[in-house]
Parts: structure tokens; sequence; C-alpha cells
């Protein structure tokens, strides 16, 4: 699985490469981009140390994070993964589910790259890994991923809201919504 490729209309998402760091450290490291994952930019040390961790995960099979690509362009515009939830801040229902997330770089916000790679990675999700259900995370702060679960067809389940230390308190508590294969089918 380590040299899954997807694509989209206008997307490929590629499996995570040594040259993928500098843009990572560049473009999804700044203010605007990690307003809504812990609310401060990471050092280059700290932002490699994690990158390093995301291709030797990838290789293994564990948590997958493909860097988003325009097909037009050949450029890099973000990264979209599939993981599980470890938090221990999250309730026990939640532990070790999988889970979607996405991060886009500033310019290429506001254009439905996110939703269009999400879609691609949940489709790839259910068919070809056969999971029977996703979650995904993020706050009431964070009005463009809530819309977008909304988007996708995700359904909120307050009742696995927490609040989550890690962030700050305006990005709490987390909400959490999940998205069943038989959902997905139907959509």
């Amino acid at each position: 699985m380590a040299d899954t490729v997807l694509t989209t209309e206008r997307l490929i998402l590629r499996p995570p490469a040594a040259g993928d760091l500098p843009f990572v450290q560049a473009q999804m490291n700044t203010p605007a981009v990690m307003r809504f994952l812990g609310g401060t930019p990471r050092s280059e040390d700290e932002v490699a140390a994690s990158f390093q961790a995301d291709l030797e995960a990838f290789d293994s099979g564990g948590h997958r994070r493909w860097t988003v690509w325009l097909r037009e362009d050949e450029c890099r515009v973000g990264r979209c993964g599939l993981f599980r939830v470890y938090t221990e801040a999250a309730p026990e229902a939640l532990q070790a589910e999988h889970e979607i997330g996405w991060t886009l770089a500033e310019p290429f916000w506001g254009r439905g790259y996110a939703t269009e790679a999400a879609r691609a990675l949940l489709g790839f999700a259910f068919r070809e890994l056969g999971l029977a259900r996703i979650y995904s995370q993020t706050s009431d702060s964070n009005q463009p991923s809530t819309k977008m679960m909304q988007r996708l067809g995700f359904t909120h389940l307050p009742q696995l809201g927490y609040v989550d230390p890690l962030y700050p308190p305006r990005d709490n508590p987390t909400t959490v919504w999940r998205l069943t294969a038989e959902e997905w089918k139907a959509t």
C-alpha cells in the first residue's frame, strides 16, 4: 500500500516523499494553517520529526498522510490522511477508531480541493480497505471543516464530544463526526 496513488478530476494524492518536507515546513506550518491544529507553528525539528514519522508509518501500513498535488500544475497543495484516534482525552468509544483529516496550504483554500481529496480518500477507505466507519474531528470554531464534514455526509455525534487539553479553549470542545460505509454508498 506504500505505493497507493489516488486521483481525482483535479488532484493526485501521492504517498509522502522526502522531497515534500520543504513544502510541509514552508506552506503547512504557518500560523494560518496551524490555527485549528493546535494554534501555533512548530519548530523545524518538530516538523521534520513528525514528517519522518509520517514516512515510516505510511511505508509500514500505519497512519497514511498523502501529499495532495494539483494535476494540472504539478504543485503541492496540502495533505490528506487516514489515522487512528489515540488522543488520551477522547472517549473510550472513539479510541483506536479510524479518522480522516485534511490540511491545505492557505493559497489553495476555498477551491474545493480538500473536499475532493477527502472524497477520494473516503472511497479508498471504504472500497479498498473495507472500513465500516470513519470518524472526523474538529471544533465549532473551525466552521470550514464543520461544513465540509456536512457536505461529505458525516453525522455529528455530540455524545462523543470532549475537551482536548492539547488545544486552546477557543477550539474546545472537540466535535466528533462519523460516516459509515452504508451512508457513503447512499451518497
